[in-house]
């Protein structure tokens, strides 16, 4: 027998150590206010390398992980989770491990039938150095989130991306380099239920300055988001089957949210990544979508608790 929401002490896990600290703080603010009044309990948790200790002494019965990025995102934290035996809300280890790795996650995506863009691997210094594929195309952090340390070099462009080679580059020293994808910016959250993958709907994101970056994500104004996404039937449902697909390809539990490029004038639909942790920002696609369908901020918050558990 589950224990009564009303009786439940739930730790927020919010801050953290990676580059998105600031959104996640954000988020996990976002998401203890909704829990307020809902449960018994709500502990705000900025969660640091002594993690373990602190959640041993507070002994909560589960954890809402609102962290975003590598460390709280990427298998880590969950792995700690696991250990401790506390049931957390978003996907287990491995998921979360393979989403944050653009690689691996791409090579079983395909392997499930998603369409994913081409392009690979590279060091990052023959990428500051040199053209690795023709322009247009897109330079990124292999496992990193929210748009950070993303490039975009454009078609005639005369020289690669510099910033990639410098000393005080952080995010590793390969990064992925994808073909641009012209057309739509779009999103697909799903919500992983008894029967299977749900997708809500879709957004079509349109940055009010040029690419869509971080700031463009997380900025007030940074973005204008269409809902539902003015679509052709045929590609709208595409994408909603590719991202359930994508969500039970990964191993996803909880919510994640799938995040494609359409070419409306070739007709091709490309899915970039699957995130496992999606931002529960005032800006954010998940929680506006969520609402989209009838389910408000704090009916999401209190669903995401209720579908925690601990996969060992």
């Amino acid at each position: 027998m589950r224990t009564p929401l009303n009786t439940l002490h739930v730790a927020v896990l919010m801050g953290g150590l990676s580059s998105e600290r600031e959104v996640s703080l954000s988020s996990g603010r976002g998401c203890a206010d909704a829990l307020e009044g809902q449960v018994g309990k709500v502990t705000r948790v900025d969660a640091g390398r002594d993690l373990a200790q602190v959640l041993t002494a507070l002994k909560p019965d589960v954890v809402f992980n609102a962290l975003h990025g590598k460390w709280g995102e990427d298998g880590c934290v969950q792995g700690i989770l696991e250990t401790l035996k506390i049931p957390y809300t978003h996907s287990g280890v491995l998921a979360s491990a393979l989403a944050m790795d653009k690689d691996k996650s791409k090579a079983v995506l395909q392997a499930a039938g998603v369409i994913v863009p081409g392009g690979g691997l590279f060091d990052r210094h023959e990428v500051a150095s040199r053209h690795v594929i023709d322009p247009p195309y897109v330079v990124k952090p292999n496992a990193e989130g929210s748009s950070v340390g993303v490039f975009l070099v454009r078609e005639g462009a005369n020289r690669p991306v510099a910033e990639v080679g410098a000393d005080d580059w952080a995010y590793g020293d390969q990064v992925m380099v994808e073909p641009f994808i012209p057309g739509k910016e779009l999103a697909v959250s799903v919500i992983g239920e008894a029967t299977g993958p749900r997708a809500l709907t879709i957004t079509d994101i349109t940055p009010t300055k040029g690419f869509y970056d971080y700031e463009a994500k997380y900025a007030p104004g940074g973005s204008r988001h269409v809902l539902p996404a003015e679509l052709p039937p045929h590609v709208f449902d595409k994408a909603l089957r590719q991202a359930e697909l994508a969500h039970a390809a990964m191993g996803c539990r909880g919510v994640s949210r799938a995040d494609f490029r359409y070419d409306d004038v070739n007709d091709v639909l490309v899915l970039l990544e699957v995130n496992t942790q999606p931002g529960m920002t005032p800006t954010s696609l998940v929680p506006e979508q969520a609402a989209f369908v009838g389910m408000d901020y704090r009916e999401l918050v209190r669903w995401m608790v209720e579908d925690a558990s601990c996969p060992r």
